[in-house]
């Protein structure tokens, strides 16, 4: 499997990535830093947005149904060299399905996301599953 975006910026102004009908801009000023999302926060949505797509993909595997879900990711930045050192994530499902197994889903997360296994081989990830009957 290949992926590929295409992304531009102009000068003074923000970048924008350009996907299918997807169009996500970003800042690259530092006026821009205070509306849209900086190069890492992209980089953090990211790994939420493969953890979400594991919680759907594998609800139809484990056979668990829920409303929503929820990840918020925190991350520590070292200054040299520059770099992401740590992620912290809290995933949040809102289920009343009694067979949701968070022990499995957790671990096939972290097996199987693709943004996941990339980020854990570069640094420390750790994170917990939270269920909210809703």
């Amino acid at each position: 499997m290949e992926y590929s975006i295409k992304a531009t910026s102009s000068s003074n102004y923000n970048g924008t990535i350009n996907k299918r009908q997807t169009k996500i801009s970003f800042a690259t000023t530092e006026e821009s830093e205070e509306t849209l999302a900086n190069p890492a926060e992209l980089f953090l949505g990211s790994f939420a947005a493969c953890i979400l797509k594991n919680v759907e993909r594998f609800s139809k595997f484990q056979k668990f149904e829920y409303t929503n879900a929820e990840i918020k990711v925190n991350a520590t930045r070292l200054e040299k060299p520059p770099r992401i050192d740590k992620v912290i994530y809290e995933l949040i499902i809102y289920s009343k399905d009694n067979s949701l197994n968070t022990e499995l889903l957790k671990r096939n997360i972290e097996k199987f996301g693709t943004i996941f296994n990339t980020i854990k081989s570069s640094c420390l990830v750790e994170g917990k599953i939270i269920v909210i009957s809703k």
